[in-house]
């Protein structure tokens, strides 16, 4: 435990963090996922530091940011739970739990995150639950049943554990959390969602996102109605949970690579692709998800459910989609174009990715080549909703070639004028 320690703080670089280690209290403790990070080898630049005191939390994180700047906030007043935010770093303060550092830790999640590194110089690693053995083993296991009735969020973290460490779930630790899956809707939404985006981008988010389905973590935010690809509907127990975790376990890092997506490139459309195979906007908006999000879950869904119904694959629809919906695909898909390619045939995503990151592309980037101001200018037209039809006429013109330059599209604009006017 000792040459544990003592790696652990070489590792730590404690002298870099933003606040002195001497201005905390005797008995105070680094616990949590830098502890464990550290031991991994895995330790972000700035990673969020996670601090157990012998005193009253809040007190002492305000003191400490009168004395070095920064924002102190309070997390959880009742728990005595605060956060520095200092020079770009995080740092948590909670007070300790129970009459020792070892109760505080027997009352963790996960044995691999009941670890503590004591501050003070030449102190051993704590580890009462055997942690250390579950990063040997690559395992999750939870500390105990009890903790995760505690905190029911717990259920979905361990499988994100597991996904994001590429770890196994231990065998009773998974029976746990299928027992009481119930419990999760006691956690507020938004907890939930901010957990379940991190284990969509996670590199094993897939299987582990269809794991917490299969589970039943997650049915009280998705519609029983939406299907995925491949599956059909035929009653409330219909087969889709199956389509639907195939599909989920599909959507990895190597189908990105595949479609010509690397990491970190493949990291936000994976996680944008997962949530869309198992999320609509109602089921977003129930878990609070930002209606940005909730716009870019139902379009994706729309556009690969659309493009799956042809038996010949989607580039038999697409070459018969008419110019304005092939053009309303890229303008509602723009950006997260990626996500929609990992549902598409490899040789046809790598083309369509080429031109995607073409900034100059007209078609995988479309936008009129004048604006409403420049028309109203040139044309001596008033706004209305006839500019309107103008801007997309011209755009679409653009996007298909007919178009490439001002004097082209001032042309084009007064032969659609006199061909509309009443």
């Amino acid at each position: 435990m000792a040459l544990a320690a003592d790696r652990l703080r070489l590792v730590l670089a404690t002298d870099a963090w933003p606040l002195p280690v001497a201005d905390l209290p005797a008995g105070s403790a680094l616990v949590g996922g830098a502890v464990r990070d550290g031991l991994l080898g895995r330790l972000a630049a700035r990673p969020d530091l996670d601090l157990v005191v012998p005193v009253e939390a809040i007190a002492l994180c305000q003191t400490l940011s009168r004395r070095h700047g920064g924002s102190a906030v309070v997390l959880d007043a009742k728990r005595s739970i605060a956060r520095l935010v200092l020079k770009g770093w995080s740092i948590d303060l909670a007070r300790q739990v129970g009459g020792s550092l070892e109760a505080d830790l027997a009352r963790r999640d996960f044995r691999l995150n009941a670890l503590a590194l004591p501050l003070r110089p030449g102190a051993p690693l704590l580890d009462p639950t055997a942690g250390l053995k579950d990063l040997a083993n690559g395992q999750v296991v939870a500390v105990a049943e009890a903790n995760l009735r505690e905190d029911p969020l717990r259920l979905l973290r361990g499988i994100r554990l597991a996904a994001e460490l590429g770890f196994a779930l231990g065998e009773e630790t998974l029976d746990w959390i299928q027992a009481h899956h119930h419990l999760i809707t006691q956690v507020a939404p938004e907890r939930v969602l901010a957990e379940l985006e991190k284990l969509a981008g996670c590199p094993d988010g897939g299987q582990g996102l269809a794991l917490a389905y299969e589970s039943h973590l997650l049915e009280s935010w998705r519609p029983r109605w939406q299907l995925a690809p491949g599956a059909t509907d035929q009653g409330p127990d219909a087969p889709d949970r199956a389509a639907t975790a195939r599909c989920l376990e599909q959507l990895t890092t190597e189908q990105a690579r595949l479609r010509g997506l690397l990491p970190p490139e493949s990291s936000a459309p994976l996680g944008l692709a997962r949530l869309a195979v198992l999320f609509d906007g109602a089921g977003l908006a129930s878990l609070r998800g930002s209606r940005q999000l909730q716009q870019r879950c139902e379009r994706l869904h729309h556009w690969w459910r659309l493009l799956g119904q042809d038996d010949k694959g989607p580039e038999s629809l697409l070459d018969r989609l008419p110019e304005p919906e092939r053009l309303r695909l890229h303008q509602q898909i723009a950006g997260d174009l990626p996500a929609l390619l990992l549902f598409f045939p490899p040789p046809l995503a790598l083309a369509w990715l080429e031109r995607w990151r073409d900034p100059a592309d007209p078609l995988f980037h479309p936008h009129p080549p004048l604006d409403g101001r420049e028309l109203q200018e040139l044309l001596g037209l008033a706004p209305s909703r006839r500019l309107g039809q103008l801007l997309g006429h011209l755009c679409l013109e653009r996007a298909f070639g007919r178009i490439s330059n001002s004097e082209e599209a001032l042309k084009a604009a007064s032969i659609w004028l006199n061909g509309t006017a009443s």
